[in-house]
């Protein structure tokens, strides 16, 4: 067996086509189709994959008549050659951006929520003192913002942490709790009423968010728990535009806080239901990978999300809790 001082100096003999013939292994589940991908012939690949595989000591994927898949240390490789890539990838994309003259870029993941009001103020004040620095925003729901964080793809999560997946490799500074109401259109047949019951609100279509995702599988649970199967004419989809759109325009309804449709709420597009969904999710807050540098200008836009969330939050504010 190889020691792991060997290991050690195996890994770093490894090269960024050994890590692209890597993924492309894990992506395609075939040593031709993934000798392809990379524009290799197939004897290459499995020489290059056998390297690999001496280097470190250990089997990276198992052979069977379907392909091959990998083994407990292929798995834990691939996180990692995704995670070097990116680097890679980010890098080169970094040292174009100073090469052209801007500041340098960050790229922010985030929940709804904030994406309505933090980020959008946070990014205002670092375009106010830096214009130069390129910054990229996604929305998505918190675990696949995550996976992405831990991959390389993103600089910053203004999220929740849903798993012990990872979670080791994180830093988590909680922002604020986030209640969610069932909102409607302002002259929706329930808006009127002054008491509704869950059974009232199976009745309409709803608005979701995709299967697998922590809130929809507590609002499963809230019908289920107060006797009523969870709605099944439903759109699913986590774009806030769409969901805007669809409330304003049909008899739909969704849970969200209200604070992410606050302008329609006060415009009197909207209305918030009366009653108690039973439905809050852990506090949001800012997540980044532990013992990670950031570049200068994601450390402006960390900077700024403090500094705005101290404005929005300070009356609920949590506290810092590494790792969570």
């Amino acid at each position: 067996m190889i020691q792991p001082d060997a290991r050690r100096l195996g890994i770093t003999r490894l090269k960024t086509r050994h890590l692209s013939l890597l993924l492309y292994l894990h992506e395609h589940r075939s040593v031709l189709r993934a000798a392809e991908a990379a524009n290799m012939t197939q004897p290459a690949a499995s020489k290059m994959l056998a390297e690999m595989e001496s280097l470190l000591g250990v089997p990276l994927f198992e052979r069977h008549a379907r392909g091959v898949e990998p083994t407990r240390y292929g798995q834990v490789l691939i996180r990692r050659a995704r995670s070097a890539l990116s680097e890679i990838g980010r890098a080169q994309d970094e040292i174009a951006a100073l090469s052209s003259g801007l500041m340098g870029q960050a790229s922010i993941g985030t929940v709804v929520n904030p994406g309505t009001n933090l980020v959008p103020q946070a990014i205002a004040m670092v375009k106010r003192d830096c214009p130069d620095i390129l910054i990229k925003v996604e929305m998505d729901y918190s675990r696949p913002l995550v996976a992405k964080l831990l991959d390389g793809q993103l600089d910053i999560v203004v999220g929740r942490i849903m798993g012990p997946e990872g979670a080791g490799e994180l830093d988590f500074e909680s922002l604020a709790d986030e209640p969610h109401a069932v909102l409607a259109r302002a002259d929706h047949p329930l808006a009127h009423q002054s008491q509704i019951t869950h059974a009232d609100l199976a009745a309409y279509g709803w608005i979701m968010p995709p299967p697998g995702s922590v809130l929809r599988s507590r609002l499963d649970m809230v019908f289920l728990e107060h006797g009523q199967p969870p709605p099944q004419n439903i759109v699913e989809t986590g774009s806030l535009p769409i969901i805007v759109h669809l409330l304003r325009n049909s008899d739909m309804l969704t849970a969200l806080p209200p604070e992410s449709v606050q302008f329609y709420l006060q415009m009197g597009h909207m209305c918030v239901l009366p009653i108690n969904l039973g439905v809050r999710m852990e506090y949001f807050g800012i997540v980044r990978r532990r013992n990670h540098q950031l570049s200068p200008g994601a450390e402006r836009v960390l900077e700024a999300l403090r500094a705005a969330s101290h404005k929005l939050y300070q009356a609920r504010s949590g506290s810092h809790w590494p790792g969570v």
